[in-house]
This record gives C-alpha cells, sequence and structure tokens, in this order.
C-alpha cells in the first residue's frame, strides 16, 4: 500500500499540522524544513544576545570584577550599529554580486563580523580584568572592538536574514513566518541562557575562553546552515544590476505619505515602553514584593510565555487578515494594564498581581513587535523589504537600549530625591523609584496609541490575508 495513501498516516499529518504552531506556513516553494532551517540564523543572534547582555554582564562584574560602569559601557557598544540597520537593508536590497545575490553576502558578512568579535573577546577581556598588568589598555581596546565586532554582525545577520524571509514567502503567509523567526528568537535565547549557565557553575577563565569560543563556532555552523541554497542565482541581476538611487531618494520614497515615519515613531514610543522596566522586574520582585531569587527568576519564563502566546495569536489574527495597526495597538493597550497591575501589586503586597502583570507585559510586547514588524513587512513595496525592516530594527534596536538604561537612571535618581526630601516630602520607601518608572511606561503607551489613531483609522489592509486550510485559525 501506498504510504502517502494510508489513511492513519494521512490523519496522523493533518494532527500534527493542527497542533503545532505555524506548521501551516509551509508552501511548496518554501516547506517547513526549508523555513526552519533558515530561522537558524536567529538562534544565533539570541546567542549572541545572551552572551553579550547577560552571562558576559554577570561574569564581567563579580568574576572578573570589572568596574560596572565600564562593563555598561562595553554592553551598550553594539547599540552604535543598531542606527545602520536601515542603511544596510538599503544595500542588500540594491547589492550586486556576480551570482545576482542579495541577502546571503550580508548574513554571511555579519556572520564574519561576529565570529571574529567572539575570537578576540576571551583574551581581551581576561587582560581587561587585570589592572596591574601594564598592557591592560590594549584589553580595554580588544573588548570594545569585540563588542563592536559582535554587535555589528548581529545586527547586519538579522536585518539581511528577516528580509531574506520576506523575500521567499507570499505575501499571504508573511506574518506566521515573521511569528515563527521570533520564536526561534526567543527559543535560542532560553537554551542560550540555559546552556551557558549549566557552563559556567564552575568558573574558571579557561572556561571563558572555551565558552565564547565555541560560541563563535556554533555562530558560523548555524548561520552556513540557514543560509546554504536559500536564495537563488539570478543571471539577470548579475548581468544587468538594477541601478542603486542614493538613499536619501530611496528613504523619501519608503516614507512618502507619512505612514511609515509615523509607524516608526509609533515603534520607538512603544518599544520603550515596554523595555524600560526589562532590569527593574527582578529587582521590584525582591526588594519590594519580599519574593525569593527562584521566584523572581521564575518571571523570566512568565514573561517569554506570554510573548509567545501573543506571538501565536498574532499569527492567526493576521493570517485570516487582521489588521497590523489595531494588532500592534491591542497589544499597547494590554501594556497599559499590565504596568497598571505591577504597580497595585505593591499597595496590594500581591505577588500573584504581580506575576499576571508580568505575563501580560511580555503578551502585549509580543503583539505590539509581531503588528508592527508586520506592517513595516506590508511597506516593504518595490523590492525594498530590506530598508524596510532595517527601519523597524533601528528604531526597535536603539529605543530597546536607551530605554532600559533610562528606566535604571530613573529609578535611581527619583529614589535618592525621594529619600532626602528634595521632591518636597521626604520618603523612605524605595517603592517610589520603581513605580515612577512603570507609571512613565504607561505615559508613553498612551502617546503610542495616539501616534497610532490616524493609521488606525485608515483602511490599511485592503486585500486580505488567506487563512490555510489547516493551522491555528482551526484550533477550537
Amino acid at each position: 500500500m501506498n504510504h502517502s495513501q494510508n489513511p492513519q498516516l494521512l490523519t496522523w499529518r493533518q494532527f500534527l499540522r493542527r497542533i503545532l504552531p505555524f506548521a501551516d506556513v509551509a508552501t511548496p516553494d518554501l516547506p517547513l524544513s526549508r523555513l526552519l532551517r533558515l530561522s537558524l540564523f536567529q538562534v544565533s543572534v539570541g546567542m549572541a544576545m545572551v552572551l553579550l547582555t547577560g552571562t558576559l554582564n554577570r561574569v564581567m562584574v563579580v568574576e572578573l570584577h570589572v568596574p560596572t560602569w565600564l562593563v555598561a559601557t562595553m554592553v551598550a557598544l553594539p547599540l552604535v550599529f543598531a542606527p545602520l540597520r536601515a542603511l544596510i537593508g538599503y544595500r542588500s536590497d540594491y547589492h550586486r554580486s556576480a551570482f545576482g545575490l542579495r541577502r546571503i553576502p550580508y548574513i554571511w558578512i555579519g556572520s564574519l563580523l561576529q565570529f571574529g568579535g567572539f575570537s578576540i573577546m576571551p583574551f581581551a577581556l581576561l587582560l581587561l580584568s587585570d589592572t596591574a598588568n601594564d598592557m591592560n589598555f590594549l584589553g580595554k581596546i580588544g573588548a570594545a572592538g569585540a563588542f563592536l565586532l559582535v554587535g555589528a554582525g548581529l545586527h547586519t545577520t538579522q536585518t539581511a536574514g528577516l528580509a531574506l524571509a520576506t523575500d521567499l514567502a507570499p505575501a499571504e503567509k508573511r506574518p506566521r513566518v515573521v511569528a515563527l523567526l521570533y520564536v526561534t528568537l526567543l527559543v535560542g535565547m532560553l537554551l542560550s541562557s540555559l546552556l551557558f549557565g549549566k557552563l559556567l557553575t564552575h568558573f574558571t577563565p579557561q572556561l571563558l575562553i572555551q565558552l565564547i569560543q565555541g560560541a563563535a563556532a556554533a555562530t558560523l555552523l548555524l548561520n552556513v546552515i540557514a543560509l546554504w541554497r536559500q536564495e537563488a542565482i539570478d543571471r539577470t541581476r548579475a548581468a544587468a544590476p538594477p541601478p542603486r538611487p542614493p538613499f536619501m531618494e530611496t528613504w523619501r520614497d519608503f516614507s512618502q505619505g507619512g505612514r511609515a515615519s509615523r509607524l516608526l515613531v509609533a515603534v520607538g514610543l512603544g518599544t520603550a515602553g515596554f523595555t524600560m522596566q526589562d532590569i527593574l522586574l527582578e529587582p521590584y520582585g525582591g526588594q519590594v514584593l519580599g519574593m525569593t531569587v527562584s521566584q523572581t527568576t521564575a518571571l523570566t519564563a512568565l514573561l517569554s510565555g506570554g510573548t509567545l502566546v501573543a506571538f501565536a495569536l498574532a499569527a492567526r489574527v493576521l493570517g485570516r487578515g487582521g489588521n497590523t495597526y489595531r494588532l500592534s495597538a491591542s497589544g499597547a493597550a494590554v501594556g497599559l494594564f499590565a504596568f497598571a497591575a505591577v504597580i497595585f501589586a505593591a499597595a496590594l503586597e500581591s505577588t500573584a498581581l504581580f506575576r499576571v502583570g508580568t505575563t501580560l507585559i511580555g503578551f502585549g510586547a509580543g503583539l505590539f513587535a509581531i503588528g508592527t514588524l508586520t506592517a513595516a513587512m506590508d511597506l516593504a513595496e518595490g523590492g525594498h523589504s530590506g530598508l524596510a525592516l532595517g527601519a523597524w530594527g533601528a528604531v526597535q534596536a536603539t529605543a530597546n537600549g536607551v530605554a532600559m538604561a533610562f528606566g535604571g537612571g530613573m529609578r535611581d535618581l527619583i529614589s535618592n530625591l525621594a529619600s532626602t526630601g528634595s521632591l518636597g516630602i521626604k520618603i523612605g520607601d524605595m517603592v517610589i523609584g520603581y513605580e515612577s518608572v512603570y507609571a512613565f511606561e504607561i505615559v508613553l503607551l498612551l502617546g503610542t496609541l495616539i501616534v497610532m489613531m490616524p493609521l488606525l483609522l485608515r483602511t490599511t489592509n485592503k486585500t486580505p490575508r488567506a487563512s490555510s486550510a489547516i493551522g491555528l485559525d482551526q484550533m477550537p
């Protein structure tokens, strides 16, 4: 009997397609196996993000005894390249190569930059931590260069990779493709953080060197597998490449009508509104609500879980022709209730309400991110997907970094002013610093909704996105 006609096998395949999120994004030209292979570039990006902002952050301060201000500076260096993502995407739109390729050369360049940064990083960090060494200044220079290279590499790789996914996926499948790629990013970050924590349980300088060198090798391996035979050779384009207009001329065409500019302003405000609390949630739970270390660590799982649910819901809504701007605004509105819950949790001394608020923060941020990214993809007309996605990524990454730094500084400033009586009344309770940040995030999200209002009033999705025959939209 032909296995393809076996009723039990067909039923089993249909069951798998129904229960697996995003399993219906596949098409004959873009099978799921190929899409999952392409998404490996997000795993390498997630690994680099965890290593830079999590593992190395802690190791440099605690084990290597590097001054905190210097660590903060090093971790912030990759953000220098975030605003250049729009330019990177634009260059990939018009890249000229002997094979007519556009995206793969930039993914490869980004991979090499990440590899180079990771290669010199461990030795630079060890020299940086040895303050008695006369060559300590070389450690600072080397560490700065390493962080810059890794930052430039991950921004280049992610921008070109997302643009390639947009090129490959049909228009009606793009929302789910985007959601799948960001699920892969979250999974990569989760697995990397668990692995790095396990490997560095008994820290030694040799372990640090091996870990970072392993990350360098894994980056090249994952990205080579991801880009292998993903972009077809275009002999016509190679023989007669389209002329590349000046960047500013292309940008004016892209932002014509004001919709793109308004979307990017909303992305900046909304991203800042959701991410100012990133470094404050766990300290807030510990200092204000008296939660244990294990309890506050579990908050990351709640945040990520809310985001994953949001990705699945966004894929379903957008796959059925939902409006990208309404979805983004819904995420911002959820954020208002989420931060209100976090604020009231202190007054009610309720850890349960705090956990609900944390989950809603992840849920709202997920809806907002997928909604705005899909809206940017919808603006990618005339082959300008690299520019559109680069601009979204540039604003999102820059707002993310600036907001986290500002949130920490604002919390310390307000707390100090309150404790010294500079606010008109002396307040010794540390909760005032945290709640001022959460209240400001509510203001930012309200500003996001105001900026998006004209976009919500327009008919943005004239052609509904077709829903697949079997998928999340048919799940009970």
